[in-house]
């Protein structure tokens, strides 16, 4: 009798790839068979000859091997055990087994070790146990990837336009196509992100990835993955997140940023399922679902010529506009106490009391910087014991609150902003040195696109590299905001 498996255990294997090489054409067609209920590519060889051919222009996870085959055997394969690129899992399988022959095929690597003849079951589960295993190192990096950020799903609000949002993650959550959400910066588009994720309850991770904090040159190999000495400091392959994310989401921030150059080799991507690692010739088959999101009107990009219309139409199958936080005031019932708790449990503090003049403030406040501006408010506000309206009256921000960005984070430094208020219309303070009004100018550029270096450097003409080196020299740790 066949082995059976949950569907959910084996839907996850889609996007790997396996070759059987076997004299025996009766064990191919019983291999080919049982695993393309796994694999969406199943291939198949009589000797090691052949196989290579396909080997050479295919990528395989797994090859189920014979070692008594006609011409070289098995063991002698040497091409497949001293690849460059990221090794196939082997499991072995022979009907001649000695101690020797068992002994060679471990110091080459394998995987498992079968004896010939075999029940179904125990090969399928020497297939899952590789699989799983290759899964698991792939879940580990993503998990390595995104530690730095404040992972939840919890979407606060209960306004109409947010009632509307949740709507549409949930409609478009099952679905296998690519989303695009487009809002202002702070608005929360990594959070409506990980909803349309969780929500489609795909086995694989999620990815984040910012195409705009990543250089334009380790782009390409960040998202495909590199064989061993493609490039200068290349010293073993890597997979990419394409791969990573298997099974998954990976989730493209910022996408407006993405270079011309990879915006053609994405496209390529989402209309043939393959990737192609940086030095590599192999085509590998992925099952990822693209989530994307900008700040920026892509339609108008795409007429100005600064994106590609057809990468456009492919990411712009399902669209969600989330709204900034002045069209949804009343959401700031659900949110504000919900930053309180979060906030106050991370800092360690005691719940603030604030009056009703306060929350009758944070409503009279057009809030530029959306949900992440309330936040660091509310952070602010915690750590110097102030209320919003006292805050706010101190700092003189009720005449100048659309100019003014509030941020906080372990590594900055708390401004006095009633000073900077007083001292704006002069300029930098007289007492400042060249070197202080460089480095508060960069910062400020940078501050106000939320981070991305590469656009900073675009208004402040300068090459990205550049300021990479200021802030090496600066010794201030360059972190992402977390929402």
């Amino acid at each position: 009798m066949a082995p059976t498996f949950a569907p959910n255990q084996t839907l996850q294997y889609q996007a790997f790839s396996v070759l059987v090489v076997d004299d025996e054409v009766g064990m191919q067609a019983i291999l080919k068979k049982a695993l393309s209920k796994w694999f969406s590519k199943v291939d198949s060889a009589g000797s090691i000859e052949e196989a290579e051919i396909l080997r050479s222009t295919d990528h395989y996870d797994l090859i189920v091997l014979d070692i008594n085959l006609p011409g070289r055997s098995g063991i002698e394969w040497e091409e497949a055990f001293n690849d460059d690129d990221k090794r196939a899992d082997v499991i072995f399988m022979t009907g001649y087994a000695d101690l020797e022959t068992a002994i060679s095929a471990l110091k080459l690597g394998a995987s498992d070790f079968i004896l010939k003849p075999f029940n179904l079951e125990q090969m399928l589960q020497s297939v899952k146990r590789c699989m799983d295993k290759r899964l698991n190192e792939r879940m580990q990096y993503a998990l390595s990837h995104d530690f730095k950020r404040h992972i939840t799903t919890e979407i606060v609000g209960n306004s109409e336009r947010t009632h509307s949002l949740k709507q549409l993650i949930s409609q478009f959550a099952p679905s296998r196509a690519s989303v695009l959400i487009e809002g202002e910066s702070g608005t929360g588009k990594e959070l409506v992100a990980r909803g349309v994720h969780e929500a489609s309850l795909r086995k694989g991770p999620f990815v984040p990835v910012n195409c705009g904090s990543i250089a334009p040159e380790l782009l390409e190999s960040e998202l495909f993955g590199h064989t061993s000495g493609a490039f200068t400091g290349a010293k073993k392959s890597r997979e990419g997140l394409f791969r990573v994310a298997s099974g998954g989401t990976l989730f493209l921030d910022e996408i407006g940023e993405m270079p011309l150059l990879m915006q053609s080799a994405l496209l390529r991507v989402l209309e043939q399922r393959t990737i192609r690692p940086v030095g590599s010739e192999k085509e590998i088959s992925v099952d990822v679902r693209i989530v994307a999101a900008t700040n920026r009107n892509l339609q108008e990009e795409v007429n100005k010529g600064a994106f590609r219309e057809d990468l456009f139409y492919r990411l712009n199958v399902l669209k969600i506009d989330v709204s900034p936080l002045r069209e949804r005031k009343a959401d700031l019932l659900e949110l504000v106490p919900f930053f309180i708790k979060m906030l106050t449990a991370e800092l360690g503090m005691p719940d603030p009391k604030w009056a009703h003049e306060d929350i009758l403030a944070m409503n009279n406040y057009d809030w530029p910087g959306n949900i992440r501006e309330l936040k660091n408010l509310i952070e602010r506000c915690i750590l110097l014991g102030k209320p919003p309206a006292h805050y706010w009256r101190e700092s003189d921000l009720t005449q100048a609150t659309s100019n003014v960005s509030l941020t906080v984070s372990a590594s900055s430094e708390l401004i006095d902003m009633a000073e900077t208020s007083q001292s704006q219309a002069e300029g930098y303070p007289n007492n400042w040195t060249l070197k202080e009004v460089e480095k508060s100018h960069i910062q400020q550029i940078v501050n106000l696109h939320d981070g991305n270096k590469s656009a900073a450097a675009r208004d402040l003409g300068v090459a990205r590299k550049t300021l990479e080196r200021k802030y090496k020299d600066w010794d201030i740790e360059d972190t992402g905001y977390d929402y």
